[in-house]
């Protein structure tokens, strides 16, 4: 997959190239904006969430300790002994009733806070009177007002039982209307049953408190959330009290909030809201902070409009920066690349594009045209040069024609010398012959070493018969070796060397030994005579590697090592040791190859 994908951008060319870098450049800003600000939003949320949840704690312990407070406020209204001292038996007098009535009327009055200004709370005390004994009292409660109120069994309010039965615990409870005969009004009421403290079984009425939404609600608006809505309600998610106007209404909770309903304090943060419920079984009530996320993201959001247009300003500059550098740069280029396609060598060159700077691809244009003037006038002499090589190959030939006429001139002496019966003269013109043949080798540089021991045979025949010499030849040729490639005229001088420097004045003792063997790659040539004098190898390897030699010493053998390293390389050339046996070494180092003539 990914060398397919490098095989993909190699086919591009430079300017989706540069496309493609820009959006490389450009992406990974849009996706780290993206995940930076989605990140910041989801820790931004948790912090928050985390610090409401904290909030609700003490918010609802707030809640609780002022319930507990009128919870306090109650126990010693029930204490009192006025209202503990009330019986429904009529053995009192009428004028002790109402005594007691107004006692009770102006206690229940005095507890109640805030009456004086029509937000407090009011306590009022409702007693079940079969015999209508109170039957001065009024019978229709007020919300906004205290008082104690008598009722019969058609007349008991609808909450009453419920109240009985929780035998002195109080509750908060919301009711549409207090009874029958009260007025229709919502309130959150705090309900509590008065028993009679000697005679616990006996309950003498319930005390309510209304108006606890006002109280309550003060708690609530007490905490300050941003466009938030704070919700007291009971079990079943009916509001008993809140920040806005819809008590005693039905609020709908996330589902998983529902489902799990856990006591305690918990969390669930959805794409518009964060909830913060905290459930309080035993109390059989909930406070629910209902956020907007919207309003808690709404610094972040400016923040990230911000950055969303830093990212865009980023965008346009990249953008503007790389249309820049493609006009000044991939321009250029690009009339470069069309010259280069256009041209054709030998063509005439146009006039060097001017820029006025002098950038680097000022200066590659500028060389491109240069370079391509002087490959027209490469061209041009190249052909010059062609002319003359031809002229002088043909020179050449025939220049070769006199050798091959004196070459047909010694093969006539030879025949007239042979019938004339001068055997050994004509054996020398024979040998002298196939000299002059091989060393001609229809003009080749390179021959086969078969060609090569052929010439140089002829030449040690020619000095044994010109100086009458008897000293031996020993020959050991591989055959894989004789159609390996070699210099003409190589080991000539070197058998000449061994010929004077070595066995020349030996007589029958005289030795030369010539053998060639493969090793890999590399062919051998060994030249070795049994010469008793001695040998300055050092002088010798001087003569081999100086680049500025004297001309007058050891011309043969270094011109022979450098026609070596011409055709084949430094690696391969001529090395003088001494011999095994006394005299001197010569080895001959080839490259292996055939002869393809």
């Amino acid at each position: 997959m990914l060398s397919r994908l490098i095989r993909l951008i190699r086919k591009l060319n430079v300017k989706q190239q540069l496309i493609l870098l820009f959006l490389i450049m450009i992406s990974p800003i849009f996706f780290l904006n993206i995940f930076g600000n989605l990140k910041a939003e989801q820790i931004l949320k948790r912090h928050v969430t985390n610090a409401y949840v904290e909030l609700n704690k003490q918010n609802f312990t707030i809640i609780n300790r002022d319930i507990d407070t009128v919870n306090k406020i109650t126990t010693t209204v029930i204490q009192n002994p006025l209202i503990q001292q009330i019986n429904m038996t009529g053995s009192d007098t009428i004028l002790e009733r109402v005594k007691r009535y107004e006692t009770i009327e102006k206690l229940l009055v005095s507890y109640s806070q805030g009456a004086e200004r029509g937000d407090g709370i009011y306590y009022s005390l409702y007693i079940y009177d079969p015999n209508d004994y109170y039957f001065f009292a009024p019978n229709f409660p007020q919300v906004k007002k205290a008082g104690v109120y008598f009722f019969s069994k058609a007349e008991e309010p609808y909450w009453f039982e419920e109240v009985v039965q929780k035998k002195g615990r109080g509750s908060l409870k919301f009711t549409e209307r207090l009874s029958a005969q009260a007025e229709n009004l919502k309130t959150l009421t705090y309900m509590r049953a008065v028993n009679n403290i000697s005679r616990k079984a006996e309950t003498i009425g319930v005390l309510v408190i209304t108006k606890m939404d006002s109280k309550i609600g003060e708690s609530l608006k007490s905490i300050s959330l941003p466009d938030g809505e704070i919700y007291l309600t009971d079990l079943n998610n009916r509001v008993l009290a809140s920040t806005t106007n819809n008590t005693g209404e039905l609020i709908a909770l996330p589902e998983t909030v529902v489902a799990e309903d856990l006591e305690g304090t918990g969390d669930v943060i959805t794409s518009d809201f964060i909830y913060v419920v905290n459930n309080n079984h035993s109390l059989g009530q909930k406070l629910v902070y209902k956020v907007p996320v919207k309003a808690l993201l709404q610094q972040q959001n400016e923040m990230k409009s911000v950055i969303q247009y830093i990212t865009v300003a980023y965008a346009v500059f990249g953008l503007i920066m790389i249309t820049y550098f493609w006009r000044s740069l991939m321009t250029p280029l690009q009339k470069l690349a069309f010259f280069m396609r256009k041209y054709e060598p030998g063509n005439r060159v146009p006039e060097t594009p001017r820029r006025g700077s002098n950038d680097e691809v000022s200066v590659l244009i500028a060389s491109t045209y240069d370079m391509a003037r002087r490959l027209n006038g490469l061209i041009t002499y190249k052909y010059q040069m062609e002319l003359k090589q031809k002229e002088s190959q043909l020179q050449l030939l025939y220049q070769q024609i006199n050798p091959h006429l004196l070459y047909n001139t010694l093969e006539s002496i030879y025949w007239k010398s042979s019938l004339e019966g001068n055997v050994e003269s004509a054996e020398m013109i024979k040998e002298l012959s196939k000299l002059m043949k091989i060393s001609l080798s229809r003009g080749r540089e390179l021959i086969s070493l078969e060609e090569e021991l052929e010439h140089a045979t002829a030449y040690i025949k020619l000095q044994q018969l010109r100086y009458d010499y008897v000293f031996r030849v020993v020959m050991d040729i591989h055959p894989d070796t004789k159609s390996n490639l070699i210099p003409k005229i190589t080991l000539q001088p070197l058998i000449e060397n061994a010929i004077i420097h070595g066995v020349k004045n030996m007589g029958e003792d005289g030795e030369i030994t010539i053998t060639a063997v493969c090793e890999d790659e590399t062919v051998r040539i060994s030249i070795e005579d049994n010469g008793y004098k001695s040998v300055d190898y050092e002088a010798i390897e001087a003569v081999l590697n100086d680049d500025s030699p004297n001309p007058t010493s050891g011309y043969g053998i270094r011109n022979i090592n450098q026609r070596i390293h011409l055709h084949f390389g430094s690696d391969y050339g001529i090395c003088y040791t001494p011999g095994t046996e006394g005299g001197t070494l010569v080895t001959v180092k080839l490259p292996k190859s055939e002869n393809q003539d």
